[in-house]
């Protein structure tokens, strides 16, 4: 068992860890209404080898588990005597928010559409902030690790730059079922990581509020992938079993009535423009509206939630290249 060190006053350095060593730190990033610290996890795995600063984070929103048992099982099979590099994993992000399970901050933010945050900021700005300036600035390379919301599920796949050749490589390299092109200046994490010349990607894996055992093998497989790409281990890459779809943009369906929603397409399935892809019903059973998908695409996640008010999702539909 690796004891945490507890780093106060948001004093850390990655370059403090020692070298061929694995460390676990609690750093501070805010205090409480009580002046107690508001911590959050970090993993350091410097290797005996110099080489980039890979990070690899979760649970932004509070509710999106899976990739944090995948940095936990990297950090448990990572042989440091012969890692090139460092690794810093950050299991939980947004702590206020996983304490109450929750997926936005505590003042109702959402973190993912304000980083890289504000220095004198309200709470969540200031929050977001130190956590960019202080460590995720630092990286060289970001992998950032997501799952679907409340109420609906995904596909595993991944949103990039698809224009810049680095942050396409590791997009491919994680053996995706679908990637997204996605450009920077979007106030998420990768976003604001892309603005610094960090090349970073979104890795989708799975439901919130669970462990999926599939999915977090799947996102091992691409972390291994990236490191071996960067040189940082000497193993061979992964090639995907089936190719991977790439889309140069997606959007999301939403309702224009409320009801009880029943959404017909499956994850994967490939829909026709015209096509019915949900219905909506009332209380009593009796269809108010169908749904038709209004292009050709793919579905990359849907809702799972029957009770939908006016303005719910249906479906998340990729476009193809």
């Amino acid at each position: 068992m690796i004891e945490p060190k507890h780093i106060k006053n948001f004093d850390f350095k990655i370059e403090n860890t020692p070298v061929g060593t694995i460390c676990h730190y609690w750093v501070e990033l805010i205090t409480d209404g009580m002046n107690s610290s508001i911590s959050i996890p970090m993993m350091v795995a410097r290797g005996a080898h110099d080489g980039p600063v890979l990070g690899v984070t979760a649970a932004v929103h509070g509710n999106e588990l899976n990739g944090i048992p995948v940095i936990q099982r990297l950090f448990s099979e990572i042989e440091v005597e012969q890692l090139s590099g460092i690794i810093v994993g950050i299991p939980v992000v947004n702590v206020p928010a996983f304490d109450r399970r929750k997926r936005r901050f505590n003042d109702g933010v959402d973190l993912n559409h304000i980083m890289p945050g504000k220095k004198d900021g309200n709470i969540s700005q200031v929050y977001a902030y130190r956590f960019f300036d202080k460590i995720a600035q630092h990286f060289d390379y970001l992998l950032d690790l997501h799952t679907a919301s409340m109420g609906r599920v995904n596909s595993y796949y991944v949103r990039a730059d698809m224009k810049h050749p680095v942050t396409k490589k590791l997009a491919m390299l994680q053996n995706a079922q679908i990637i997204v092109h996605n450009p920077p200046s979007d106030g998420t994490l990768r976003g604001a990581s892309d603005e610094k010349d960090i090349p970073a990607i979104t890795l989708e894996v799975g439901n919130p509020n669970t462990f999926q055992n599939k999915m977090i093998k799947s996102g091992i497989i691409g972390i291994h992938n990236v490191l071996s790409f960067l040189e940082m281990i000497d193993e061979p890459i992964i090639e995907p079993k089936v190719p991977t779809v790439q889309c140069r943009r997606s959007f999301w369906m939403y309702t224009d009535v409320g009801g009880l929603l029943r959404v017909h397409a499956n994850l994967m399935d490939r829909v026709k423009k015209g096509e019915v892809v949900a219905s909506i019903r009332d209380i009593f059973g009796n269809l108010i509206k169908d749904y038709h998908a209004p292009e050709d695409g793919i579905v990359i996640g849907k809702s799972v939630s029957p009770v939908n008010q006016t303005g719910g999702r249906i479906l998340h539909i990729g476009i193809e290249r």
